[in-house]
């Protein structure tokens, strides 16, 4: 971060002069005359000396001087009353827990925050009415105590749900963090995985921009606010949300950094100043940069201040000292800030240890926090940050007040809760603080009908989430026809099928402008450039250059009313965007049906975090993994080769997974997903993976639907079937190879087989897992089977499974083939560089190894000669000795 080299001013007659010719400037001709000039002076400098030096900070003191301030439209007093209920209800909430359960929670970040929240809760945030859609609010995850603390004094919880706070699975109960999984009614958006709150807030800025270009939301004024942590800025995740919305000029969203000085573990910039950092990275990337620093007691000072010395000092401690004051006293901030200086210890000399301890930071005054409110909600032309400086553990003492160990705090002794008591004015008495009893004013007081009336003029509570929604009316499964009949000799990759389906479903009048296809920069790796011309790409500005392929039938096409939203190489932010349109049926009230294909090898590994919020926040809508499997993508290698991306999904309990191989069953998964998420309002959401592998594809069978969405149906089975009978299963790019097995089988050792196609281990799974504990509880009933018992009933021989991905994924159905052997191939080990038929070789899941390991299970069972499968491996020229690809 630049700063500012410190000169001493050898002639201040002469800045005078130069200042006062800026002054008169601006005051005739205007502030962008003013700028020009200052633009031109450091062009100038650049130009001349080849180098450029220019301030990228402002001085470390409020960016809203006392002279520009409103008044504060709210009663302070009853204000200070309300927030010290909720204080101290947060504060109780948490150590009741700790002593009832030894569940814990957080304290100090609420604390820090307090002022921050109520300003909000009292005069900005917008609840949802009929005419008014509302605001969005991410609240800090380690603030929860403190938005349940309000909402008790709402009437919103009961005493019975703040003492089961963390305490959910027997009882009525409240979650530890933000989580709409838990509570759908309440919160909004999870949060707490930290990072996670900056981006996803941003693209839901943006597609909120979005819905509104094209038409499917109304423009009201809506604004997006985000409550961070400073530690929090750290993430990488955070970092992309800065940009994005500074290149988006997203000036919808309003970040309020609560800038407490403090990590987990101690100071976030302890040798440096956090503040300064944040705003010349802000500033950089277009945002309106908004510091509250200094409480209104230091006006005063800064005011009688003539010499600069007290800005210098303000400047001159870095954070590590500022979070060392607060763990003091008054007298040591006297000694140690005011006293380096004798000018700085005359400027406080009239002021006692008290008064200078009192002296606050700006982000616990509600008068410098409303000031920042109302003028990030005034600004346009680009998105707003509020710096705001806060005390980690604010109102604790010495139990934690700026204090290294805070975070972790969850109980606090009895001298330090009085101390809290007497702090914030609450009327109890020593004997009544031994149970730590919830303090609630009266329904008729002044601070409840205050309280209240705030809300409703406000348009209602928040946060609060809304579900119901109105079904879509989705096209039936005859809709996508052709890709039901098969493509004859024709040969298509299954990436190539989705791009058709998906070519359909954007020109059915009833969901088509519904659909929201979003891209990484990969459009026409995954044969989708069709699409730039036909529905474009999202831009706010529309397109403002000729595209160098503008001649061409699909030339890059951006337009204010695009469909498409592209997000380069970006799949957090790809994610990001589709977590804010699949669960646009609750923040908007539009349901949109979000269709996200990326790279599969750079889905799940990379944004796993996200696709877990995705199920918290309880999204709907498809993930499309294309280019999957560990052996479909030739000649590109380890970092592209997925061969884990299903097992990786299968850890969600929300995310539906397919493997299919066929454009049929891809198109009957897409259609039902539809159904289930669209007209039934499950929330659940797909994964479905793609392949870039071109073959043929059958029509598909009579019957088979029900059986593709269980999870597994038999594709071929012998009119008469041999002695030695094996079962043989596949999925996605393997099943070919599968099937090519059982031919091999039938030539070279007269061995049928029945050939299954797997379209989701995971669900079979999953429904085995259901049976299972069904019978475990009604041990009297008829057992249930599974889906993948019922389908073997009546077939004889060992099973094989082969993938693409590794072997514990075939091995999800292992316990769920009962009586007979069953072998598992798969991928495991690094990826390679070669073709696909080499590479499957390799890993050992090609035709060959396929009709080995099912002659191998024969051997074992006493069906064939152990012989037959030596003989296997010569006639097919397998190397017994080579190196195990799992090991590579």
């Amino acid at each position: 971060m630049a700063q500012q080299p410190a000169f001493l001013d050898e002639d201040p007659q002469e800045t005078r002069e130069w200042l006062e010719s800026i002054e008169s400037v601006a005051n005739v001709e205007g502030r962008p005359r003013a700028h020009y000039l200052i633009d031109q002076m450091l062009d100038f400098d650049a130009n001349r000396h080849g180098d450029f030096y220019g301030r990228v900070t402002t001085p470390y003191v409020n960016t809203i001087p006392v002279d520009r301030q409103q008044p504060y439209p709210g009663d302070v007093a009853v204000e200070r009353r309300i927030n010290a209920y909720i204080r101290w209800n947060a504060l109780a909430m948490v150590l009741r827990a700790g002593k009832h359960s030894n569940v814990g929670g957080h304290i100090a970040s609420y604390a820090s925050a307090a002022v921050l929240y109520d300003v909000g809760f009292e005069h900005f945030f917008r609840g949802r009415t009929e005419q008014f859609a509302g605001d969005m609010v991410y609240i800090q995850g380690h603030s929860s105590p403190g938005i349940y603390a309000r909402a008790y004094l709402e009437g919103r919880l009961s005493e019975e749900q703040l003492d089961n706070f963390r305490r959910e699975t027997d009882r009525d109960g409240i979650s530890s963090y933000p989580h709409p999984r838990l509570m759908p009614e309440f919160w909004q958006f999870p949060t707490v995985s930290m990072g996670l709150g900056p981006i996803t807030a941003a693209y839901q800025a943006r597609f909120m921009r979005y819905l509104e270009d094209r038409g499917l939301k109304e423009h009201q004024g809506r604004k997006v606010w985000a409550f961070l942590g400073d530690g929090e800025m750290d993430q990488p995740e955070s970092l992309a949300a800065i940009s994005l919305a500074g290149r988006e000029k997203l000036d919808n969203i309003i970040f309020v950094v609560n800038c407490n000085l403090q990590r987990l573990d101690g100071p976030v910039r302890g040798n440096s100043k956090v503040i300064q950092e944040f705003e010349s990275l802000y500033r950089a990337a277009g945002w309106n940069v908004l510091k509250v620093i200094w409480g209104s007691g230091w006006d005063a000072l800064l005011e009688k201040d003539r010499t600069g010395l007290l800005r210098q000092r303000m400047m001159e401690c870095v954070d590590g000292d500022y979070q060392n004051y607060k763990s003091q006293n008054g007298a040591y901030v006297r000694e140690h800030f005011f006293g380096k200086y004798p000018e700085l210890l005359e400027l406080v000399s009239d002021l006692s240890d008290d008064d200078i301890w009192k002296l606050s930071r700006g982000g616990h005054d509600p008068e410098k926090v409303y000031n920042a409110y109302a003028a990030a909600m005034r600004h346009t032309g680009g998105p707003t940050v509020i710096l705001a400086k806060t005390v980690k553990g604010f109102g604790m003492g010495e139990a934690g007040e700026g204090q290294n160990i805070n975070h972790q705090l969850k109980k606090m002794g009895d001298d330090a809760v009085k101390a809290f008591r007497d702090r914030f004015g609450l009327d109890l008495s020593d004997d009544q603080l031994r149970d730590m009893p919830y303090l609630k004013p009266a329904s008729d007081s002044v601070e409840a009908l205050y309280l209240q009336a705030r809300r409703t003029q406000l348009g209602g509570y928040v946060p609060a989430r809304f579900g119901a929604v109105a079904p879509l009316q989705i096209p039936p499964l005859t809709t996508l026809d052709s890709q039901l009949k098969g493509t004859g000799e024709r040969a298509i990759s299954t990436t190539m099928a989705f791009v058709r389906i998906l070519g359909t479903l954007l020109k059915d009048p009833n969901i088509g402008k519904l659909i929201v296809p979003i891209v990484p920069d990969e459009s026409r790796t995954f044969g989708m450039e069709s699409l730039f011309r036909q529905i474009g790409i999202h831009s706010h500005v529309g397109q403002l250059y000729t595209p160098q392929d503008a001649g061409q039938l699909s030339y890059y096409k951006e337009a204010r009313d695009g469909q498409i939203l592209q997000e380069g190489l970006n799949e957090s932010g790809g994610i990001s965007s589709w977590i804010a349109a699949s669960t646009s049926y609750s923040t908007h009230g539009v349901m949109t049906v979000p269709f996200y294909i990326f790279y599969s090898m750079f889905g799940f590994q990379r944004v796993g975090d996200l696709a877990w919020a995705a199920g918290d926040a309880r999204a709907r809508g498809f993930l499309l993994g294309a280019t999957s499997g560990r052996t479909t993508l030739m000649g590109e290698g380890l970092q592209h080769d997925d061969g884990h991306s299903h097992v990786l999904s299968s850890t969600i309990p929300c995310c539906v997974s397919y493997d299919p191989t066929y454009a049929y069953e891809l198109a009957v998964i897409i259609q039902d997903g539809m159904r289930r998420m669209y007209v039934e309002n499950e929330d659940i959401y797909y994964y479905i993976t793609l392949l870039n592998e071109n073959y043929p594809h059958p029509p598909m069978p009579e019957g088979v639907e029900q059986d593709i969405l269980k999870g597994m149906y038999r594709l071929r089975h012998p009119a008469q079937p041999e002695s030695q009978h094996v079962q043989l299963m596949g999925c996605g790019s393997i099943l070919e190879e599968v099937v090519a097995a059982a031919q091999l089988l039938e030539r070279d050792f007269g061995v049928s087989s029945d050939v299954w196609s797997v379209t989701s281990l995971t669900e079979l799974r999953r429904d085995g897992q259901d049976a299972e504990r069904w019978n475990l509880l009604h041990p009297q009933q008829t057992p249930r089977i599974s889906h993948v018992e019922s389908c073997l009933q009546r077939a004889q021989g060992p099973v094989v499974v082969a993938t693409d991905y590794m072997k514990i994924f075939a091995d999800q159905i292992r316990p769920f083939v009962p009586n007979r052997r069953f072998v598992a191939l798969g991928t495991d080990g690094f990826g390679q560089s070669d073709t696909r038929e080499s590479l499957r070789r390799f890993f050992e899941v090609d035709r060959h190894f396929i009709a080995l390991a099912a002659l191998k299970a024969l051997a074992d069972d006493g069906a064939i000669a152990r012989e037959k499968v030596d003989e296997a491996i010569v006639l097919y020229g397998i190397d017994p000795e080579k190196q195990n690809p799992a090991a590579v």
